[in-house]
């Protein structure tokens, strides 16, 4: 609650969502706004996150590298993605040199290719960034081991803080299908079959070959969710318009069923277009509904969207989200 008071006086700048998870030990907040009463808003929430949190007793389900494990720019209406680019640059530059802390850039604001996605600069996680920043072992290769700015050393400060990540990007939706397993088991299994980077499988001669997943544009893993006494399949849909929520979901199931697990539901993290829910909506709603609402109401009950907490989509949808902001 301190974090989210330190931005509550921006002006042209409201926070849309607040959404604390204890097993994956993660809070993500939406903010939106004037493009430079967001930059301002953020730099404010990330200086206070680094105060608030120590990442030397940082423990949670949720791959991360620092305190602020990713802060994106994403246009909306009347901004484009450059103009994003210069926030996160100038954002990440201004962290480092008020902070001392390392900042990453990703995505469009990547200096590079290799360092174009945020898994890869989150090889290693918190644990490997000491050697990371100490030419130790690590996973990383010179084009991805460094930050863009602040330290590229290890010290009492980045032990603290660890390394932030911040970048430019279209709009990504988190999205996770609930599995009534305990151990992960099956959704870990779902988890690798789905996402687009696929698996490694050994062949005979021992060689290891890396099959393809299911679904395109998708980021996923399996977890468990020891507060709800469930697993999770936790995804990114990197673009929802060439994999829907609906897909995901029932390729989920579609695993779960081969093996005697039931799915009950999902979760959406962070908020979602409407044209999302709108899609999935058609999927799971009658022929003859057309109106909006019904649709939304379709897509929240096809998808589950409601099994582990009450889904307000005035709250959670980003145009309607954005409109109860503005009638403040």
């Amino acid at each position: 609650q301190r974090i989210i008071n330190s931005v509550r006086h921006i002006s042209n700048c409201a926070v849309l969502g607040v959404e604390p998870d204890t097993d994956y030990n993660r809070t993500v907040i939406t903010i939106a706004g004037a493009p430079e009463s967001v930059a301002e808003a953020a730099f404010l929430l990330v200086k206070k996150s680094i105060e608030e949190i120590d990442m030397r007793q940082q423990e949670g389900e949720h791959p991360r590298l620092g305190a602020v494990d990713v802060c994106p720019f994403v246009p909306l209406k009347g901004v484009s993605m450059d103009e994003c680019v210069d926030l996160a640059t100038n954002l990440a530059a201004r962290v480092a040199e008020e902070c001392f802390v390392p900042t990453y850039l990703y995505g469009h604001a990547a200096k590079n290719d290799a360092k174009h996605l945020l898994s890869t600069i989150r090889k290693g996680e918190y644990e490997g960034l000491e050697a990371r920043l100490s030419d130790g072992d690590t996973p990383h290769s010179e084009e991805t081991r460094y930050p863009d700015f602040g330290p590229r050393s290890w010290n009492d400060v980045v032990a603290k803080s660890g390394g932030l990540t911040f970048g430019a990007r279209g709009i990504l939706v988190a999205y996770n299908v609930n599995f009534d397993e305990k151990d992960a088991f099956v959704a870990k299994k779902a988890g690798s079959l789905i996402r687009s980077t696929g698996r490694l499988i050994k062949q005979a001669d021992g060689r290891r070959m890396r099959v393809p997943g299911m679904l395109p544009m998708v980021q996923g893993m399996g977890v468990t969710l020891e507060a709800h006494g469930i697993s999770q399949v936790s995804m990114n849909l990197r673009d929802v318009e060439q994999c829907p929520m609906h897909v995901a979901f029932e390729a989920c199931k579609s695993i779960a069923s081969d093996h005697g697990i039931e799915v009950p539901g999902s979760e959406l993290v962070g908020l979602v277009p409407l044209s999302a829910m709108l899609e999935s909506g058609a999927w799971y709603a009658d022929e003859s509904t057309t109106d909006e609402d019904s649709i939304v109401v379709a897509a929240i009950q096809g998808l589950g969207l409601d099994q582990l907490g009450r889904f307000d989509p005035n709250e959670r949808i980003i145009e309607y989200a954005l409109k109860g902001a503005l009638n403040q």
